[in-house]
């Protein structure tokens, strides 16, 4: 089809070029021996279309691989940078137009056909780039003025907003698991936004050669599914991509930032990127934290040892949540069940750390 109209349009052209030029071409050539009919400007058109038209067997496959590149590059592209870049690029031609109007009275040879030209292209594009890289800047202010004109009723509009805030999820919250039992149990609100680039990265993972990253893979895909498929939240999948980011976790934090919605995740290193760049995050391990039971500096537990600690003479052992408990001097109580006292516990979004002591060891003190 495209092949086709591009044909036509050089047809078209090449009938108006023949019409107009070819009996002037003629007569600048200074040919008297061809006959007559080539003088008419209807066999010029109808010359210069069938010119064109051979033409085209040598130009059209190069036109139309050009034109299917430029269209894949923009299906590709996020709908908020093809919307404001064409609207910038509207301003700049409206800008163009205005400045051709004002020089339309300067009539210099050359110059007055060619400059108009140039002010279009140049106008044209500034405005592309300003409004495909400022877009950022003008969806928050759009944001802003919307939230300056409900002033009035900005405490439930700050809940809905925060309810309603798209929840991007990233590749480690989707392996981990954990994201559908929150879902399940409606925790967590509002839309959830699968980006194409996190799909493309769980399916490299599930054809990995690796039998550990293979499986964690599918895993994730069958957690997707389940998501979709079995829980009455609402899923949608982001097509676009950022090309010019090589990084899966800096696209998520640019797409948040584009569509001012949340990251998921309990990756601690995405946790620090997202509040450094200003991005609100929901971190499935601080939320894990936050509901195991709180354990207090003095308090004693009944644990099993199992393993060595890092340090000289130290034990390991787990809480039933899978919290980590480390033993002083609790080597030589490994395979045992022992009361400990604890002394410290470190929190931190990577996860809870208990230190303590045997009880036996603080009564022979």
């Amino acid at each position: 089809m495209i092949k086709w109209i591009v044909q036509l349009f050089f047809i078209i052209l090449g009938g108006a070029l023949g019409l107009v030029y070819l009996p002037d071409l003629i007569q600048l050539l200074n040919i008297g021996d061809l006959p007559s009919v080539f003088s008419n400007s209807y066999a010029g058109a109808v010359i210069g279309a069938v010119l064109f038209f051979l033409a085209t067997f040598w130009v059209t496959d190069y036109i139309v691989d050009f034109i299917r590149l430029i269209e894949e590059k923009v299906v590709k592209a996020p709908v908020g940078d093809v919307l404001f870049g064409s609207i910038g690029l509207i301003i700049g031609l409206i800008v163009a137009f205005l400045i051709n109007v004002s020089l339309a009275e300067i009539n210099l040879p050359v110059v007055s056909n060619v400059l108009p030209i140039f002010i279009s292209v140049l106008c044209g594009y500034f405005g592309f780039q300003v409004g495909f890289k400022k877009r950022d800047e003008l969806i928050n202010l759009f944001i802003n003025n919307k939230g300056k004109d409900k002033k009035k009723d900005a405490d439930e509009d700050e809940i809905d907003a925060g309810s309603s805030k798209l929840k991007i999820l990233d590749t480690s919250v989707i392996i981990d698991g954990r994201i559908a039992d929150i879902c399940q149990t409606g925790f967590l609100e509002g839309t959830l936004v699968i980006p194409q680039f996190v799909l493309e990265e769980l399916q490299h993972i599930a054809d990995s050669s690796d039998v550990l990253k293979r499986n964690r893979g599918r895993r994730g895909l069958d957690i997707l599914n389940k998501i979709q498929k079995e829980l009455e939240v609402n899923v949608e999948i982001y097509e676009g991509d950022f090309e010019e980011i090589q990084e899966v976790d800096s696209k998520l934090v640019k797409l948040a930032k584009l569509v001012n919605g949340m990251v998921v995740t309990n990756d601690f290193n995405l946790n620090k990127v997202c509040e450094l760049q200003k991005v609100q995050v929901l971190n499935i391990n601080d939320l894990a934290n936050a509901v195991k039971p709180v354990v207090l500096p003095g308090e004693e537990l009944n644990v099993q040892v199992i393993k060595d600690g890092k340090e000289y003479n130290q034990g390991v052992a787990y809480l039933d949540d899978g919290t980590m408990i480390v033993v002083e001097e609790g080597r030589n109580y490994i395979g045992k069940t022992i009361d400990v006292l604890v002394t410290s516990v470190l929190q931190t979004s990577a996860g809870r750390m208990i230190f303590a002591k045997p009880k036996l060891l603080e009564k022979a003190l």
